[in-house]
């Protein structure tokens, strides 16, 4: 299995290598990976390690990951990087202190991975996408799982993404599936 694990540095390398040995360049990178915990601003101490562990995987493991394909990316010089950011990384609602400064931060990463590419070819794209119907939102029921987003959709943005020339490239993807007041 040939899987990047964002709670373990090591799988990075081992990941990248084993990409590069299958594929032989790297000149994508799609981050999809998340978790959402609800913890508030006045969290407990029980939930310490959550906030940890948000900011571990929704942020550093984006973050490392794009650090050791960055040469590869570069090379490409039609480098591409899709980061799946949330609609929590463009404004706060409710109480979710913890995921929403993780995604906050995510999209200022994407900013500064914006700025240090441009100039070597590398594009980046934040999708934002509210509730998608996947195990993340399971819990949801303030809205149907058959009006979430739903994961193929994200999939064919993505795809068409890839597939436009490295002028037309959006920075940012809002994908609304409910109306943002």
């Amino acid at each position: 299995v040939n899987y990047y694990d964002a709670l373990n540095k090591d799988s990075i390398t081992s990941w990248v290598n084993n990409t590069r040995s299958k594929f032989g360049n790297i000149d994508t990178v799609i981050h999809c990976a998340g978790i959402f915990k609800k913890t508030e601003l006045l969290f407990s101490d029980e939930e310490y390690k959550d906030i940890e562990n948000l900011w571990k995987i929704n942020l550093l493991g984006p973050w490392l990951l794009t650090r050791e394909v960055w040469k590869d990316l570069e090379s490409s010089g039609n480098g591409r990087i899709q980061i799946l950011v949330s609609m929590s990384g463009k404004r706060s609602k409710g109480k979710l202190a913890g995921y929403t400064t993780s995604k906050f931060a995510l999209m200022g990463l994407c900013q500064t991975i914006r700025n240090e590419g441009w100039d070597k070819g590398i594009r980046i794209t934040a999708i934002c996408p509210g509730w998608v119907n996947t195990d993340m939102a399971k819990n949801v029921i303030k809205i149907s799982k058959k009006d979430m987003t739903q994961p193929e959709d994200i999939a064919s943005i993505s795809s068409l993404l890839l597939n436009l020339p490295k002028g037309s490239i959006p920075f940012e993807m809002p994908i609304n599936c409910i109306l943002e007041k």
